[in-house]
């Protein structure tokens, strides 16, 4: 497979609050996402960080009475913690209020739009979400509240910047619906093509110093006024590689890589389709090639709210079951595009049954009877199990055409079809009467028990490669219990046959241990 470049992003969630469910669900993908990219030999680069400069975060210190640097610098930092505590793998984690390159860039953005005669200042009257950093008009109200939070809108009237977003429509139509800019999933490309088909205004991109409280990143030439948020917050996807100077980074990752996607949730969707490649258009920068869109978690059919209570904490999550736990549940029990219900109940029972009974139970058993029958050395194999060979044989495709469509459930259900065929290959075969039988001296038993050895702890062995951009640390104790190396190529470690006979297993020990009750 020849070596491409791929460059990934989450958004960067606002840091009036702390992190919840559903940015550990996007971290996840997008770890999963950039960890599949690197094991198949793409040099890759993943970004992650924190939006820091909106007024949400402004109201937020002000209601805690702390200055806004000393909020952003500590709420910044569960974020972090969290990918951390996720072993999400990036490379950077930017701040929008911290890091000089980003003001740099964003102001240099500014600059070549409005070169392009596409930013003029008028006086505007709007409704106004803080939460959203949005405004809205009135038929996109629900009962007169904002649509996403279900609150009352602000009437703001003053005068700002504006990005003439009207000059594109035509240009971005043809882009998405060609899928040069490729929305998935699907039916996100159908909606965002069919906002930009009832014709796109022009948006405000500043706010008065005055509203704005003096926080933000400083109009060019204007300093009455600051930037929008969401024209600061969008460049970070190019402003972390350094466009402000034209950096290594930018030629390679943005400017001359065919591969630029952003992760982000439903909510933004306008804002990175529409908004964003319209800014890049005008200023003549490259756009990203694809865009992934996920849905909401909710609480019984309820988006998350701290006024209602029902609010997640995946940190408490990760306290409790472990992060290849969370990370599990978020890839394989939540559905990548689509919104999803969280119980405890739902996340214990699947943690029992996958984790603890599927998975940690078949490897639990492999290695001891590898131990108990063959002094813990993996047996030569006379023959093997064609069926167990053959689903196992063809992993590596299921996963590979699974995340070349952005599907890490298909491909956690498609390594989980092997896992299963393995449990019951185990009770087919019962390799415990086999071993009763050669202890008999039986003619022919101890190469089927050898075969019936070697076939699981191969088939295990590939479960574990398979596993590693979804589950790395399951995926090395795997490794590690069957006495295995990881020094082959990821491709090559997902081959048939790879196993040696006589290598020597570790001790058999629960990488999932069974919950009997509910933690959290």
């Amino acid at each position: 497979m020849a070596e491409e470049h791929y460059y990934v992003t989450t958004t960067i969630p606002y840091v009036n609050g702390k992190p919840h469910i559903g940015h550990a669900l996007e971290f996840a993908q997008t770890d999963a996402f950039g960890r599949y990219h690197r094991l198949r030999g793409d040099t890759t680069y993943v970004l992650t960080g924190t939006d820091e400069n909106s007024l949400t975060n402004v109201l937020a210190a002000e209601s805690e009475g702390i200055p806004v640097r000393q909020l952003v610098d500590r709420n910044s930092e569960l974020f972090r913690e969290l990918a951390d505590h996720l072993n999400f793998d990036y490379d950077q984690f930017i701040r929008t209020a911290a890091d000089p390159r980003h003001a740099a860039g964003a102001q240099k953005l500014w600059r070549a739009v409005e070169a392009a005669g596409d930013i003029y200042k008028k006086r505007y009257s709007g409704l106004y979400c803080t939460r959203c950093e949005q405004y809205y008009q009135e038929s996109e109200l629900v009962d007169g509240l904002c649509p996403d939070h279900l609150i009352p809108l602000e009437l703001i009237e003053e005068e700002n910047y504006f990005f003439r977003l009207s000059r594109y429509g035509d240009r971005l139509h043809e882009l998405i619906s060609s899928d040069q800019l490729h929305i998935i999933p699907d039916f996100r490309k159908r909606e965002v093509l069919s906002f930009i088909e009832r014709g796109l205004e022009d948006f405000s991109v500043s706010r008065s110093q005055e509203r704005a409280r003096g926080w933000g990143i400083e109009v060019p030439g204007d300093p009455s006024q600051v930037m929008y948020v969401w024209f600061d917050a969008l460049t970070n996807y190019i402003t972390a590689l350094d466009y402000a100077d034209d950096g290594q980074l930018y030629r390679e990752f943005w400017v001359n890589n065919p591969d630029r996607m952003h992760a982000l949730g439903k909510s933004v969707i306008r804002f990175h389709a529409v908004y964003w490649p319209g800014m890049l258009l005008s200023a003549g920068v490259p756009l990203p090639t694809r865009e992934f869109v996920h849905g909401f978690i909710n609480m019984a059919g309820t988006k998350m709210s701290k006024s209602l209570g029902n609010v997640v904490d995946p940190e408490d999550l990760i306290q409790a079951y472990g992060p290849e736990a969370v990370r599990y549940y978020l890839l394989r029990a939540v559905s990548p595009v689509n919104d999803s219900d969280f119980s405890y109940d739902a996340f214990e029972s699947r943690y029992n049954a996958d984790l603890a009974n599927d998975l940690g139970n078949l490897l639990n058993r492999v290695v001891s009877m590898v131990g108990r029958y063959r002094g813990g050395r993996v047996p030569a194999a006379v023959d093997v199990d064609e069926d167990v060979k053959s689903i196992a044989s063809g992993l590596q495709d299921a996963v590979a055409d699974a995340m070349d469509r952005y599907d890490p459930r298909a491909a956690m259900d498609a390594i989980w079809v092997l896992v299963t065929r393995c449990n019951r290959y185990v009770e087919e075969a019962a390799p415990w009467v086999i071993a009763k039988s050669e202890r008999n001296g039986e003619a022919g038993a101890a190469d089927s028990l050898d075969s019936v050895l070697y076939t699981l702890a191969e088939a295990v062995r590939i479960i574990g490669a398979a596993l590693e951009p979804f589950l790395p640390e399951t995926a090395a104790q795997i490794a590690e219990q069957l006495g295995v190396t990881r020094e082959r190529p990821w491709p090559d470690r997902q081959q048939w046959g790879v196993l040696e006979a006589g290598i020597s297993v570790g001790a058999p020990r629960p990488i999932f241990p069974k919950m009997e009750t509910a933690t959290v």
